[in-house]
């Protein structure tokens, strides 16, 4: 079975908004064959994400599959915040770090971090002395505030190549420096429009045994096109295509880790590499 670390719903439904539209959304993905999933939640005011993570604890007493929380922000860079609200948007002070702690009460798995902004790299430590997995992601990062982030305990890229600066010749950003870093993964979203599927096989082979799918799914997939909410911002899906309302901004995707093991091995990557990049390796992130 799949395990999914960075997934925001399904079936119609977002993680963290009901009790039983969180298991609605797990049982959509389950339907795929993810039986295990990270739930994400988009950056919101304190008191939202709060809310969101208790409404999540509630349903993990329901179903073992959710293994708990990813907070996507709010410690994102705004001119990379893609899908987020610029206003939930916020610095990594030592006050507010603890606060989210504190509220999280042991249920958040992994959180996403521009590095590059202000006491980002103390709270980076302070996370995975918590025992969350930090990601670098939604950043501005170059390759050596990437590496910086790594070496303060970050080990995990939020979907390379989306929201973050890309490799060029004298400049291999955050993807070239994980990729480069044994003890970095890299999550990839495998839905043949975030990222082009050849440019997903070439991250395959210049990392072996570290590419993890994901899907960033929002509550379109497994369901029908429409209009839906993403946090605060009203998310138009079209043939599969989800982007926030009169924009071409990307918000999250449709995707099911099924599917994105079918793009990948379309794309040459072999079977197996692609089931445990969906299986097994996103299981040990989380000690499975």
């Amino acid at each position: 079975m799949y395990t999914d670390i960075h997934c925001h719903g399904g079936g119609g439904h977002a993680f963290g908004d009901t009790v039983d539209g969180t298991l609605a959304a797990l049982a959509a993905h389950r339907a795929h064959g993810t039986d295990r999933i990270v739930a994400s939640l988009v950056s919101e005011p304190f008191e939202r994400t709060a809310a969101a993570m208790d409404i999540i604890r509630q349903a993990m007493e329901r179903d073992a599959g959710l293994l708990g929380v990813h907070l996507e922000g709010p410690f994102l860079a705004p001119g990379r915040k893609g899908a987020h609200e610029q206003s939930a948007l916020a610095i990594p002070t030592p006050d507010v770090v603890a606060a989210l702690l504190e509220a999280a009460d042991g249920i958040v798995r992994q959180i996403t971090i521009a590095p590059e902004l202000p006491h980002a790299l103390d709270a980076i430590e302070r996370f995975v002395e918590a025992g969350v997995v930090v990601a670098v992601g939604h950043t501005e990062a170059d390759a050596a505030t990437a590496r910086a982030a790594f070496d303060r305990g970050a080990t995990l890229i939020t979907h390379a190549f989306n929201a973050m600066p890309g490799i060029t010749g004298r400049s291999p950003g955050p993807v070239g420096a994980a990729v480069a870093d044994e003890r970095v993964t890299l999550e990839v979203i495998a839905d043949g429009i975030h990222v082009d599927p050849a440019l997903v096989a070439a991250l395959f082979r210049a990392a072996p045994g570290r590419v993890v799918l994901v899907t960033d799914a929002m509550a379109a997939a497994a369901a029908a096109p429409g209009r839906y909410v993403l946090g605060g911002l009203d998310v138009d899906v079209t043939d599969g295509r989800a982007v926030i309302a009169g924009t071409d901004t990307l918000a999250g995707s449709t995707l099911t880790l099924d599917r994105a093991v079918e793009v990948c091995v379309a794309a040459r990557v072999a079977r197996a590499d692609a089931l445990a990049a969906a299986t097994d390796r996103p299981a040990r992130l989380f000690g499975g």
